[in-house]
């Protein structure tokens, strides 16, 4: 009989789960970067008091802040094509990969999460300090850069890391809606060779290692500001 856990096991599964790491990486990348972009105009929307727009965004944050990932993944994935399929007589499921599901469902989880800790941080800042900005001649352009930013990425950087380690963890779901990603990969090892331990062992390293260097990252950043900030204090 088999041991339970093999070394040898463990570290040939190393090269066949390695290279959908970037799969992973992907997803990460593409929801922080659209999701930064969502979210600034989400944070434009309830600072100007856009009509329908401001209401729509804070019911939208709400449901996305308010339920479980697994729960928007199964709505994107399966919810849309049921109520597009009919209208357009399509099947958005074989139209699109299954990828491209979980991008967009991880682009709109980020725009909301995103959205309230930029709106938390500029709205932290004293109203003050923009009307000493417009005081002395700046554009409400030149004072969110030279006065507002600054200070906002000093706020929403230890968040934003969490938030980010968050996304990384999360996004180990993608496997449920057949995304092979290092996940997936491991569960297909252990299906094909009815050793699954070896495989998760080494996926729940690769997190804890990944989770760690984000996390020791953003402190470093976060000890850079406030280092500065003493400085110029």
């Amino acid at each position: 009989m088999d041991k339970l856990f093999g070394w040898e096991r463990f570290f040939e599964n190393i090269p066949k789960i390695l290279p959908y790491l970037s799969v992973t990486f992907r997803i990460v990348v593409y929801a922080t970067v659209f999701g930064v972009l969502l979210a600034a105009f989400i944070v434009l929307a309830e600072l100007k008091k856009i009509p329908v727009l401001n209401p729509f965004f804070k019911v939208y944050v709400s449901f996305m802040r308010g339920t479980p990932m697994l729960v928007q993944l199964m709505i994107i994935y399966y919810g849309i094509p049921a109520l597009i399929d009919p209208v357009l007589g399509t099947n958005l499921n074989r139209g699109f990969s299954a990828a491209t599901f979980a991008y967009i469902t991880f682009l709109l989880n980020q725009g909301a999460f995103l959205s309230a800790i930029f709106y938390g941080a500029i709205t932290a800042i004293p109203y003050g300090q923009t009307e000493a900005g417009l005081s002395v001649g700046l554009t409400e352009l030149q004072t969110f850069r030279r006065i507002l930013l600054p200070q906002m990425v000093r706020i929403a950087l230890p968040p934003f890391g969490s938030d980010l380690v968050g996304l990384f963890q999360n996004s180990s779901l993608v496997f449920l809606i057949g995304v092979t990603d290092i996940m997936g990969r491991a569960k297909s090892i252990g299906a094909a060779t009815k050793h699954v331990l070896e495989a998760y062992v080494f996926v729940v390293i690769i997190y804890i290692v990944i989770s760690l260097t984000i996390r020791l990252l953003f402190y470093y950043l976060n000890t850079k500001l406030e280092y500065g900030r003493e400085g110029v204090e």
